[in-house]
């Protein structure tokens, strides 16, 4: 799932009593942008199944019926991935010229711009035009929460304030779910411009609250606005703008501009140099691990799950539609627990093998058993929720937080972007092609529930990755990190970090050690 969080650097060094309900909430309440992106794509999934929708923008077939080609279908879902890919790109100018907060509003704007296209449609043209403009917001908002978590937010709790933007993105789908299965019923277009113009709702408090936070002091000091620098750290450490503790803050985080300063400037190019620290497997590495985190076929449930369980035989496809989004809110907290638990590598190996597992079976259930056979179908949605689960608690959250922690700073901002828009890319590409992989039209392939033979391989090459190129990063800091790089291939990272034990665990002691002599 796209759009999560692929932050870098930044944080402050707040304390931990002081900071807790000041900056914390703050920045986790700009997580709610994620709803924007989560909803817009789980409304989308139920929208386009509804008569009234398809009796608007569809077309009409032999029988009389309105029913979506393969081509518009395609087009109408995955046109907003096109925008948010062009949006991400934008993020970055946009934060650089506007801000961090402001950029937020702008990207609202934007949004809304988009959501009221779609709602007052009445011809295709015109909702797909809807659905790029809500895209390129969605896109900008992808680029800046993450980072305005990362330097807002308290370094001792910031890797799990910034993992929140992707639950909110699980919540978004699981809300439009529900929306969609209570207006399904309704008599005439209501019963899809509801759950499109409730988007207004969230755009209006994600727009209204960030307006309030204070912006990024990292950004501030960067635009040589220091004393503007000095009051939103008051507001986010909870301590008084003349504290000796917002002095140092503010000279942190000088120091740490300059010495960005002083790597100088590097280019895309940079990104795929060969040298001693493999700066170009990292790089492949991430954008490699954000295609295959695609290619699990997680999209698919989420795009054409309404259709796919309503064709294959099941009476409620949209309340199935919701069974599966409340397995995937719920299934991502013990990813976001288990990644420092167990370890990266280790969670998104087996979450590779379960998900290859599942989705065998149910291509194998669903080519073998009737779509009368309601024991077959409870199959088949049981290990569908299954597969849901594996994927929430690895792949989904731990792909993005592998891309925050591998790169070097010199090329970590151009390196994550190209690691972005891999996912963003391979999102449009998967939603524009598997209308004509799923559907049983002229010019379609016709697999319908034979596609979960496709993405069963794919998962399978996502444990080989894994095992070849994902290493293992668990408690390791940036600069360990590079170190290991430097010695050593990812495959043998848990042998490195075995050899490495002793000094891991004095560095781990000493911190503790540290934090217990802040809180007397």
């Amino acid at each position: 799932m796209p759009g999560g969080p692929a932050a870098s650097g930044g944080g402050i060094n707040a304390d931990a009593n002081k900071s807790k309900w000041a900056g914390i909430l703050m920045t986790a309440f700009s997580a709610f942008g994620g709803i924007l992106f989560g909803y817009d794509t789980g409304v989308i999934n139920g929208v386009k199944a509804m008569l009234p929708w398809l009796q608007v923008f569809g077309e009409i077939g032999p029988d009389g019926k309105p029913f979506l080609s393969s081509s518009r279908e395609s087009l109408v879902v995955s046109i907003l991935s096109a925008g948010t890919f062009f949006g991400a790109l934008l993020g970055a100018p946009v934060a650089d010229y506007i801000g961090r907060k402001w950029g937020v509003v702008f990207a609202v704007l934007v949004f809304c711009v988009g959501v009221a296209m779609q709602t007052a449609s009445k011809a295709i043209p015109l909702f797909v035009v809807g659905r790029v403009f809500a895209g390129l917001g969605v896109g900008i908002v992808s680029c800046l929460i993450p980072m305005y978590q990362s330097e807002c937010s308290p370094k001792w709790i910031r890797g799990a304030v910034v993992s929140l933007y992707q639950w909110a993105i699980t919540i978004g789908l699981l809300v439009a779910a529900v929306v969609n299965n209570g207006t399904q019923n309704r008599a005439g277009n209501s019963s899809w411009q509801i759950p499109v113009a409730v988007q207004f709702i969230w755009a209006f408090i994600l727009a209204a609250g960030m307006a309030v936070l204070p912006e990024s002091p990292r950004w501030l000091v960067k635009r040589g606005r220091d004393e503007d620098a000095r009051k939103s750290l008051a507001r986010l450490t909870g301590h008084d703008a003349s504290s000796p503790v917002i002095e140092n803050e503010l000279e942190e985080i000088r120091n740490n501009l300059e010495a960005e300063k002083a790597l100088g400037s590097s280019t895309y190019l940079d990104c795929f140099r060969l040298s001693h620290n493999k700066i170009c497997l990292r790089t492949l590495t991430g954008i490699f691990i954000q295609a295959w985190q695609q290619l699990t076929g997680i999209n698919f449930i989420f795009y054409y799950g309404t259709t796919f369980f309503i064709n294959s035989g099941i009476r409620d496809g949209f309340l199935i539609t919701v069974a599966t989004n409340i397995v995937n809110v719920f299934m991502t907290l013990p990813g976001i627990w288990g990644v420092e638990r167990f370890g990266r590598r280790t969670l998104l190996f087996w979450g590779a093998v379960g998900m290859c597992v599942c989705e065998f079976i149910v291509a194998i259930v669903g080519v073998t058993v009737s779509t009368e056979n309601l024991a077959g179908q409870r199959v088949l949605i049981a290990f569908v929720c299954i597969y849901i689960a594996f994927f929430a608690s690895t792949w989904g959250p731990i792909a993005w937080v592998i891309t925050g922690e591998i790169f070097p700073l010199q090329i970590r901002a151009k390196a994550m972007s190209l690691s972005v828009a891999s996912n963003w890319l391979w999102n449009f590409g998967i939603g524009y092609a598997t209308p004509y992989l799923v559907n049983d039209q002229p010019g379609s392939a016709g697999l319908q529930v034979k596609v979960f033979f496709i993405w069963g391989s794919t998962c399978a090459c996502c444990a080989i990755f894994t095992y070849f190129c994902v290493p293992e990063t668990k408690g390791l800091s940036l600069e360990q990190i590079d170190e290991m790089y430097q010695e050593i291939l990812p495959w043998q990272s848990h042998t490195w970090r075995t050899q490495h034990a002793d000094a891991l665990s004095d560095e781990k002691h000493s911190s503790h050690e540290e934090r217990l002599e802040e809180k007397a």
